[in-house]
């Protein structure tokens, strides 16, 4: 079994910065990509960003150029860090793993999830 634990979520103005922490433990073989999702009020989840073991990123439109996905390996932690934040960045952000573990399986995990609030 694996455990995400995300952090680091809170309240915030407009254009101030907040950053992310998911950790992860248990069985872990290998975290094959670490990703955050978000869900904003009424909405559905939708993908933040993704990172590879190589260390491939992928971002949505919408964050391009403001938050930046980043990985330690070796603590199974990943990172968000979110600059220039607007309102519209308001939602519950979720780690997600996909993970092989020491037995080999190839399974996702998602955190519990953490709130952001930016306020106008």
């Amino acid at each position: 079994q694996v455990q995400l634990v995300e952090s680091g979520g809170g309240l915030v103005q407009a254009g101030e910065s907040l950053r992310l922490s998911c950790a992860a433990s248990g069985s872990i073989f290998m975290i094959n990509i670490m990703g955050w999702y978000r869900q904003p009020p009424g909405r559905k989840r939708e993908l933040v960003a993704t990172i590879t073991s190589g260390g491939f990123t992928n971002y949505a439109d919408s964050v391009k150029g403001r938050f930046t996905i980043s990985r330690d390996s070796a603590k199974n932690t990943g990172y968000l860090q979110m600059n220039s934040l607007k309102p519209e960045d308001t939602a519950v952000y979720y780690c997600n793993a996909e993970v092989t573990t020491t037995a080999r399986s190839r399974t996702s995990y998602w955190g519990q999830g953490t709130q952001v609030t930016v306020s106008s």
